[in-house]
């Protein structure tokens, strides 16, 4: 059994370098698409403090559809250039949102959510979904988390058989 010894006390990018060895070793071996993303998912929401959600959204005919998550139900549906999930796939970026208020056309699935990062998933340029995390309090997320979800967005891309999601 796996099992991960993450110190959350860590500075960010120590966080989220461990995290990322964490992610390679619980994924070794693993070819099935929804269970490589479901403990990425858990794996994130064991290892970060003070978010709420954290999952997947896959592209699949044109839109965005609610893939493994941990927090409390969600979305199912997503149109591109929806929310923030929905624009940072259109826009294939990174977006920080520091208030979810203040973005516009936020979607609310969770109504305790205040601040919101989503990384575009892009395998060889080809867009896959997003991961998106969210937290209760604004300004949760800085660039150091933008560079440590990246990183683990890009470790986890090629331990998914992303064309079986």
């Amino acid at each position: 059994m796996f099992e991960a010894s993450i110190d959350r006390g860590l500075p960010k990018p120590e966080l989220y370098r461990d995290l990322a060895k964490s992610l390679e070793s619980l994924l070794e071996g693993e070819t099935d698409p929804i269970a490589n993303l479901a403990n990425a998912s858990g794996l994130l929401s064991e290892a970060l403090e003070g978010i709420n959600w954290c999952g997947f959204y896959l592209l699949r005919s044109g839109e965005l559809v609610l893939g493994p998550f941990q927090g409390k139900p969600a979305c199912v549906r997503i149109a591109l250039g929806q929310g923030v999930c929905g624009t940072a796939a259109a826009k294939r970026q990174t977006l920080v949102v520091p208030d979810v208020e203040a973005f516009p056309g936020h979607i609310a699935c969770d109504a305790a959510s205040r601040s919101e990062i989503v990384v575009p998933i892009l395998e060889g340029g080809t867009l896959r979904g997003v991961l998106d995390v969210d937290a209760p309090e604004r300004n949760r997320f800085d660039e150091e988390d933008r560079a440590g979800l990246e990183e683990f967005v890009r470790v986890l891309i090629p331990r998914v058989a992303w064309e079986r999601v």
